[in-house]
């Protein structure tokens, strides 16, 4: 059996790297102004509202987080702020 040239190794680690790390990317959450203007919240969703009602330098965060059967249960965090108020 041939061992594999070092370059094809390399490149199928770094290739696999790459992928792993666009699957385990947080996806960038949505803000909004108000509880209220979240209409159609999925599972696993996350949208930052920005109302106020947190600490200063927080957020609210609103996050789908089960499904019953009425719907999708809505879980409400205050979460640090990342960057510049939008």
């Amino acid at each position: 059996m041939r061992p594999l040239r070092p370059s094809l190794t390399a490149s199928r680690s770094l290739g696999a790297f790459g992928l792993m790390l666009l699957l385990l990317a947080p996806a960038h959450a949505q803000y909004v102004g108000s509880e209220q203007d979240i209409t159609d919240l999925r599972l696993g969703q996350r949208v930052l509202v920005d109302d106020g009602t947190c600490p200063a330098g927080q957020v609210k965060q609103v996050v789908g987080a089960t499904m019953s059967e009425n719907g999708i249960v809505r879980t409400v965090t205050c979460v640090p702020r990342f960057g510049p108020k939008k």
